[in-house]
Protein backbone atom coordinates (compact mmCIF):
# COMPACT_ATOMS: atom_id res chain seq x y z
CA UNK A 1 0.00 0.00 0.00
CA UNK A 2 1.20 3.50 -1.00
CA UNK A 3 0.06 6.95 0.42
CA UNK A 4 0.42 9.93 -1.52
CA UNK A 5 -0.32 12.23 1.80
CA UNK A 6 -0.60 15.56 0.05
CA UNK A 7 2.05 17.80 0.37
CA UNK A 8 4.62 16.02 -1.86
CA UNK A 9 5.34 12.90 0.88
CA UNK A 10 4.91 9.19 -0.09
CA UNK A 11 4.80 6.62 2.53
CA UNK A 12 4.71 2.81 1.85
CA UNK A 13 3.67 0.48 4.20
CA UNK A 14 3.68 -3.22 4.24
CA UNK A 15 1.19 -5.86 5.89
CA UNK A 16 -2.35 -4.90 7.58
CA UNK A 17 -1.11 -2.40 10.12
CA UNK A 18 -0.18 -2.32 13.75
CA UNK A 19 -3.33 -1.30 15.86
CA UNK A 20 -2.22 1.94 18.20
CA UNK A 21 -2.05 0.82 22.07
CA UNK A 22 -1.17 3.47 24.98
CA UNK A 23 1.80 2.34 25.71
CA UNK A 24 3.09 3.20 22.27
CA UNK A 25 2.97 6.92 23.24
CA UNK A 26 4.18 9.11 20.10
CA UNK A 27 6.98 6.59 19.12
CA UNK A 28 6.27 6.28 15.10
CA UNK A 29 4.27 3.61 13.21
CA UNK A 30 6.67 0.23 13.25
CA UNK A 31 4.47 0.24 9.64
CA UNK A 32 4.61 2.84 7.91
CA UNK A 33 3.38 6.39 9.25
CA UNK A 34 3.51 10.01 8.21
CA UNK A 35 4.29 12.83 10.89
CA UNK A 36 2.25 15.87 9.20
CA UNK A 37 5.03 19.17 9.82
CA UNK A 38 2.42 22.17 9.30
CA UNK A 39 -1.49 21.98 9.64
CA UNK A 40 -3.81 21.78 6.74
CA UNK A 41 -5.20 25.02 7.33
CA UNK A 42 -3.13 26.67 4.47
CA UNK A 43 -3.68 24.10 2.09
CA UNK A 44 -6.80 24.37 -0.81
CA UNK A 45 -10.60 23.72 1.78
CA UNK A 46 -8.16 23.75 4.53
CA UNK A 47 -7.03 19.74 4.25
CA UNK A 48 -4.21 17.90 2.94
CA UNK A 49 -5.59 15.66 -0.04
CA UNK A 50 -3.95 12.50 -0.70
CA UNK A 51 -4.22 9.31 -2.27
CA UNK A 52 -4.04 5.46 -1.39
CA UNK A 53 -2.81 3.33 -3.38
CA UNK A 54 -3.02 -0.39 -3.41
CA UNK A 55 -1.79 -2.70 -5.97
CA UNK A 56 -2.05 -6.80 -6.09
CA UNK A 57 0.13 -9.18 -8.57
CA UNK A 58 -2.32 -12.36 -8.66
CA UNK A 59 -0.95 -15.53 -10.17
CA UNK A 60 -3.53 -18.28 -10.78
CA UNK A 61 -3.38 -21.91 -12.08
CA UNK A 62 -6.53 -23.62 -14.11
CA UNK A 63 -4.11 -27.22 -14.15
CA UNK A 64 -7.35 -29.37 -15.37
CA UNK A 65 -6.88 -27.03 -18.40
CA UNK A 66 -3.57 -26.32 -18.36
CA UNK A 67 -3.65 -22.79 -17.77
CA UNK A 68 -2.27 -19.89 -15.60
CA UNK A 69 -1.25 -16.64 -15.65
CA UNK A 70 -0.40 -13.68 -13.75
CA UNK A 71 -2.08 -9.85 -13.40
CA UNK A 72 -1.99 -7.10 -11.04
CA UNK A 73 -4.35 -4.77 -10.38
CA UNK A 74 -4.28 -1.24 -8.86
CA UNK A 75 -6.55 0.80 -7.30
CA UNK A 76 -6.88 4.23 -5.64
CA UNK A 77 -8.88 6.16 -3.21
CA UNK A 78 -8.21 9.98 -3.06
CA UNK A 79 -8.73 11.06 0.99
CA UNK A 80 -8.43 14.23 2.90
CA UNK A 81 -6.94 14.75 5.95
CA UNK A 82 -7.62 18.16 8.66
CA UNK A 83 -4.66 18.74 10.37
CA UNK A 84 -4.53 20.63 13.24
CA UNK A 85 -1.84 22.56 15.88
CA UNK A 86 -2.24 22.69 19.27
CA UNK A 87 0.45 24.73 21.24
CA UNK A 88 0.88 24.41 25.07
CA UNK A 89 2.33 27.01 27.16
CA UNK A 90 3.43 25.66 31.49
CA UNK A 91 3.73 28.00 33.85
CA UNK A 92 4.69 27.79 37.40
Amino acid sequence: MRWAMGGGTTVACRGPGTPYTKAQGKTPSPDGGHLYERPSAQQPGGRYKGTAIATWTVTWTAPALGDGGQFTETRATEFTADVREVQVVNTN
